[in-house]
């Protein structure tokens, strides 16, 4: 199936990742709608093309009416702020967006369903980890929300005629990404040249995708798999330690600074210090990354510098 034929709603299609798609899938010929409550989007980067709707996907007639003679859904609308005065509250968000989403294309009878999901889900796990890994057991509430989604999407892909193409992002880069360590590391040395403030020892190491090759391979794969639930994981086969991210970055900017460490084997609570996912499903449908992860943080690194 062509991901970019007929009319596609993408919710969250303003944001990083979501506003690459819309892009790719009104250069394919599609129709796009985009649903956003622009808590974390900008609508200038979407094409002149696009219709956009605001709305808070929270509430569950968020979008009554928008999918009359939509063909199919990419669902990457998703909280990832953690609200430490409400500790389940980015769970309760994020399910209740997705439950918002599947009883809307329940009424409309839209049966194609592209979800964004992510490593979370699997916690700290063996590397390289394989989709059929088990236990699931997230350490985040973003990851948990994740899981839970998949979940829902499985009971409507094998009970109710919902075909489901689930994607499991490693860390995904490139220009317009906000909130990641590559543009914190910008950030910081534009305001200090001298010196650098890393979270953690800098010895955490995760698999790092492009965006261009993430879009490559989400299109690969609604292309090709066809059962009720395809699950796969998106990533690279080489990792990148986040002091390389550092070394990269100021290589970029032609800095020197020194490193400062904030201590610990993890950035932030619920960071998963190690992650590398493992794509051999993905490459049996014959698709591979074409930059490794260092190549993906440089490429990200000179595009959000001209951001």
């Amino acid at each position: 199936m062509d991901l970019s034929s007929g009319r596609v709603l993408v919710t969250g299609g303003a944001g990083f990742i979501g506003s690459h798609l819309v892009e790719r899938l009104v250069d394919g010929g599609a129709d796009v709608t985009v649903v956003d409550d622009f808590s974390n989007g900008d609508a200038d980067r979407l094409p002149d093309a696009t219709t956009v709707v605001q709305a808070d996907l929270r509430e569950p007639d968020a979008l009554d009416g928008w999918l009359a003679g939509i063909d199919r859904v990419a669902h990457l609308a998703a909280s990832k702020h953690v609200d430490i005065d409400r500790p389940y509250a980015q769970f309760e968000d994020n399910t209740r967006m997705t439950r918002t989403v599947l009883q809307a294309m329940a009424d409309a009878d839209v049966t194609e369903l592209l979800y964004t999901s992510s490593s979370t889900v699997y916690g700290e796990a063996p590397r390289p980890t394989p989709e059929d890994y088990a236990p699931l057991e997230p350490i985040s509430a973003y990851g948990a929300s994740k899981l839970a989604d998949e979940g829902l999407l499985s009971v409507r892909a094998h009970s109710h005629d919902l075909t489901v193409w689930n994607v499991r992002f490693a860390n995904v880069v490139g220009s317009r990404l906000r909130g990641a360590v590559i543009p914190d590391f910008i950030e910081k040395l534009r305001a200090d040249p001298a010196s650098l403030t890393i979270l953690g020892d800098g010895r955490q190491e995760k698999s790092y995708l492009h965006v261009e090759d993430c879009l490559d391979a989400i299109f690969h794969v609604v292309a090709t798999a066809d059962e009720a639930m395809n699950t796969f994981n998106l990533g690279a086969r080489t990792t990148t330690s986040v002091d390389r991210i550092a070394a990269i970055v100021a290589d970029e900017m032609g800095l020197d600074p020194a490193f400062e460490y904030t201590g610990g084997d993890r950035g932030w609570t619920g960071d998963v210090p190690k992650m590398r996912l493992s794509i051999e499903k993905l490459a049996a449908l014959g698709w591979e990354p074409e930059r490794s992860s260092d190549q993906a943080v440089r490429t990200a690194t000179r595009e959000l510098l001209e951001d």
